[in-house]
Parts: C-alpha cells; sequence; structure tokens
C-alpha cells in the first residue's frame, strides 16, 4: 500500500538546461519529491516537463545545477546506475516477442554479484547473469502487479492499448526501481481507455508503494491521479500543490486558465477585503492594497444564477451548451463575458442575475502592468528594444529638446547631443501594442505563445525568435496559438527614459 513519507527521496536543486541553440527548456527548477508520492509535472508542449523527466531519468544531464537521490549527488550517473526506470508514450516493445520475453529482456542482459566460498572458505565474487529460475520468478511477480497473470505467451500484437501499457510497466517494475518515471504513458489509447488506464495507474500507486514522477498536458489526469502537482510554463515552475489547492487557489492567470475553465477578470481593491469587478464590489476574501489592479478568478461552477433582480449583478443570457452533466451559459455584463454552469438552462435572450461568494472570489496579483525594456537610441533617431525597431519620439528624453534638420538634439539649454548608442529604458502599454499577420508591418516579428481570455479582451504573449523577447498585448481580437505575427506600437505610445548617457 502506498504510503507517502516527509523524506525527500529525489530533490532539484536550481535545475538548469540549455541546448546548444540556446533555448533554456528548464530554468532553475528547484523541488522535492518525499518517497511514495505520485508527482505529476503538468504544463503545455515546451514547457520543460519532458526535459526535467529526462534529466532525473539520467537521459539529459543538466547544464547547471543538482539532482539527489536519497541524498546522494546523481546528476551525472549514467542511467543504468539509477533505481529508475520510465514508461514512454511509444511503449517501444518489441513486437516479435511475447510478453514474457518483452517483460524479461532487462532482466536478462543483467549481471549481479554473486559471493562465493572456496574450499578454504575464503570468500570471493563472480559476476553472473541472474537464473532462469529467478527470472520466471520476477517475471510472473510483475505480471501479477499489473493484472496480466497467464498472459505471458501472449503475442503483443494481440493485446489492446491498455494491455500493452501495462507490459511497458511490468518491464520497468520488475527491475524494481525505486521511482517509476511516466512520460505521457496514455497519449496514444482513446478516451475511454485512457480514463480507466488513469484509474488503473492510480490503483497501482497504491498497491506498489513506490514513487510515481507523471508527465502530461491533460489537467484531468492531473487532477484524477496525482498526490502533488507541479505547473510549468516556459521552464519555470508556476505552482506545486495538491490538486484541490491548484483548482481552488491558482497562483496566477496562467494557472487559472490551464486548470480547469475558468473567468478571469481584471479587477481594483476598492477597500479592505472588496474588489471591483464587471462594474460591482464584491466581498472577497483575500487582502491587497487598497487601489491597486489585479486580476480576478472566479470558476464558473461557482457562481449562482439568479432571476433578473435577486442577484448582485445583471446581465442577459447570449449563449448557451448541454455539456452533459450541465449547461454551460455565457452572461453579457455591459461588455464583459461571464461563463457559467448550472444544472438548470436559462434561454438565449433571457434577462438574469449572478450571486458570487466571497470565498469563490480568488484576487491574484496581476501578472503583467506593462512592458519594459532595455534599449537603446539608433543613428536613426530610432529605438531597439524587444528584438526590434521601433519610431519614437526621442524630445522626451530632454524635456523641451527639438531635432535639428541633421537629426542632432536640441535641449532647452542649447546643447547639441548625439543620441546614437545611448541606452534607455522603454515602457510600452498592454493595450499600446497592435498585431498583425504582415509582418512587414511591425517593428518585430514573433509567435504568439500563450492566449489567456479575460471576460472582455484577450490577453496575447508574442515571442520573438532570436532574442526570445516577449511582448503582452491586451487586444479584443481573436488570434490562435503559434500564430506569426509583427507587433506595431505608434510612436507616441513608446515611453523612454535615459538609462545612462553612456555609449553602449
Amino acid at each position: 500500500m502506498s504510503k507517502i513519507t516527509n523524506e525527500k527521496l529525489i530533490e532539484l536543486v536550481d535545475l538548469t538546461k540549455e541546448f546548444e541553440d540556446g533555448m533554456r527548456a528548464v530554468d532553475n527548477v528547484n523541488l522535492y519529491v518525499r518517497r511514495g508520492e505520485f508527482v505529476t509535472f503538468l504544463g503545455p508542449s515546451g514547457c520543460g516537463k519532458t526535459t526535467t523527466l529526462r534529466m532525473i531519468a539520467g537521459f539529459d544531464t543538466p547544464t547547471s545545477g543538482k539532482i539527489f537521490l536519497n541524498g546522494q549527488d546523481i546528476s551525472n550517473l549514467p542511467p543504468n546506475k539509477r533505481p529508475i526506470n520510465t514508461v514512454f508514450q511509444r511503449y517501444a516493445l518489441f513486437p516479435h516477442y511475447n510478453v514474457f520475453d518483452n517483460v524479461a529482456f532487462g532482466l536478462k542482459l543483467k549481471k549481479i554479484k554473486v559471493t562465493y566460498q572456496d574450499k578454504n572458505g575464503k570468500e570471493f565474487e563472480r559476476v553472473e547473469k541472474l537464473s532462469k529460475k529467478v527470472i520466471v520468478e520476477k517475471v510472473e511477480k510483475a505480471l501479477k502487479m499489473v493484472d496480466l497473470e497467464g498472459f505471458e505467451k501472449r503475442s503483443i500484437s494481440t493485446l489492446s492499448g491498455g494491455q500493452q501499457q501495462r507490459v511497458a510497466i511490468a518491464r520497468a517494475l520488475v527491475n524494481e526501481p525505486e521511482i517509476l518515471l511516466l512520460d505521457e504513458p496514455l497519449g496514444a489509447l482513446d478516451l475511454k481507455m485512457r480514463k480507466d488506464m488513469q484509474l488503473e495507474l492510480k490503483e497501482m500507486h497504491k498497491k506498489l508503494g513506490i514513487t510515481f514522477i507523471y508527465v502530461t498536458h491533460d489537467q484531468e489526469e492531473a487532477l484524477t491521479m496525482s498526490d502533488t502537482i507541479v505547473v510549468m510554463k516556459d521552464g519555470v515552475i508556476q505552482q506545486v500543490g495538491s490538486p484541490t489547492d491548484i483548482y481552488n487557489e491558482p497562483k496566477n492567470s496562467f494557472v487559472a486558465d490551464f486548470i480547469g475553465e475558468s473567468n478571469i477578470f481584471s479587477g481594483t481593491m476598492v477597500d479592505d477585503k472588496k474588489v471591483k469587478f464587471i462594474g460591482t464590489t464584491f466581498d472577497c476574501v483575500d487582502d491587497f492594497a487598497k487601489n491597486e489592479k489585479v486580476d480576478v478568478v472566479v470558476r464558473p461552477e461557482d457562481i449562482f444564477l439568479m432571476d433578473e433582480d435577486k442577484g448582485q449583478v445583471k446581465g442577459k443570457i447570449i449563449s448557451s451548451i448541454f455539456k452533459g452533466m450541465h449547461y454551460e451559459m455565457v452572461m453579457l455584463v455591459g461588455k464583459t463575458e461571464v461563463v457559467i454552469q448550472d444544472t438548470i438552462e436559462r434561454k438565449v435572450g433571457e434577462k438574469v442575475s449572478i450571486i458570487i461568494k466571497p470565498n469563490d472570489i480568488h484576487i491574484m496579483a496581476k501578472e503583467f502592468s506593462s512592458n519594459k525594456y532595455d534599449g537603446y537610441i539608433t543613428k536613426k533617431n530610432t529605438v531597439c528594444f524587444g528584438d526590434g525597431e521601433f519610431d519614437c519620439d526621442v524630445t522626451q528624453l530632454y524635456p523641451g529638446s527639438f531635432l535639428d534638420e541633421e537629426g542632432y538634439l536640441i535641449t532647452a539649454e542649447g546643447d547639441k547631443i548625439d543620441l546614437t548608442d545611448v541606452d534607455v529604458t522603454v515602457e510600452v502599454g498592454l493595450k499600446d501594442i497592435e498585431i498583425s499577420d504582415d509582418a512587414e508591418l511591425g517593428g518585430a516579428v514573433g509567435n504568439i505563445v500563450s492566449i489567456i481570455y479575460k471576460g472582455d479582451h484577450y490577453q496575447l504573449i508574442v515571442r520573438t525568435d532570436e532574442e526570445e523577447e516577449d511582448f503582452v498585448v491586451d487586444t479584443e481580437y481573436t488570434w490562435n496559438e503559434n500564430d506569426r505575427v509583427s507587433v506595431i506600437i505608434p510612436s507616441e505610445k513608446i515611453k523612454l527614459a535615459l538609462k545612462q548617457e553612456t555609449k553602449r
């Protein structure tokens, strides 16, 4: 039976992995995994979860940082020297072997030290392969653990996807590892089988009592199976906690948006434990400074639909979809959309109101309030920042200044200044950036890597190619992740300040 202890089995300390092209897949990760725990790394593609798993397994070497197992540094230990086994999404079973031979494959190659005594009673060691009897015993034990007793002679090709997955797990378990790593092992299964295997894996973990470290991008999988969830984005841990904590108390808008469905609104703290959003002041339980701009998260199932005059906020139903267990409805409040889940449907066009209880309002510090960069002025009096070049008003660097016909800046005191290569700080508002699918229009080009809907607008992150600089954009228009776009910033929206007047 699985029993989680407080003992740190695996500890990652300042773990970083940077590839040859300069891409940092894992960035200064600090984490520990307790003995007997079921830990899930969760995040979108490219967030660093599989790279972290591969470093724990020994397939990738950290660029910096340490991996400790039972307090011993194993950062540079080869995979075959670690008491760790990995199950991959593609099970890599041998199709021409039966179940027994697939599970026994590693055991047949394994060598152990055996101690003997000579005729004089002196002990000596000999390296030997495992005996056939020992191999049979270990394989039968592993197959029993995964409920595949009697399948020893079955051909791999006759097994279902779920059975093949269990064979792959048995092949890993037969080596009696301290830790089992699972890299999206259910990804190749259909939906029903995936749900069945989620429950089976959780039961298997309880029965085996060993530590599972699991990688997935599927939120439901993580919430269903895990003792602890590690949410990652861009190689950085965003939040670590139990499924309940992660769902009910997200640390930022990315976690709130990625785990389950959420309403995310822009709000303002108007008093002690009072927040204003969607045009109304609500009581809440989180304490932030008065007048602080915040993000407000409310789960759709935590909003109570009422008749028009009985709630805190009035609106009109503009959409209703039956989702099996509930109706998902959208209520329009001014220009803001509020998503609501309820077992009773309100028809499209119906005027309603809602109640949101203080405990169901989750307040978070705004992750982004503006875009800030280090930049420099070019000889053309444009400004380079964010992996791009933009027109700007350089006269704001010196109040009362102007540009002469040659492009030199003349200060209010009459001094002549060449601004070429002068370092500046740059600030641009989230609503002051436009994006276009025409790469020639903007000062920088990149791909949309994140989209979060905030009730009345989308918040996008555009990441450039070369320097991987981010532009955070608030827009009313719909885009798709991975869209290739250019970044357009009107010159009057770029705020400049002198960083220092030295040359670059």
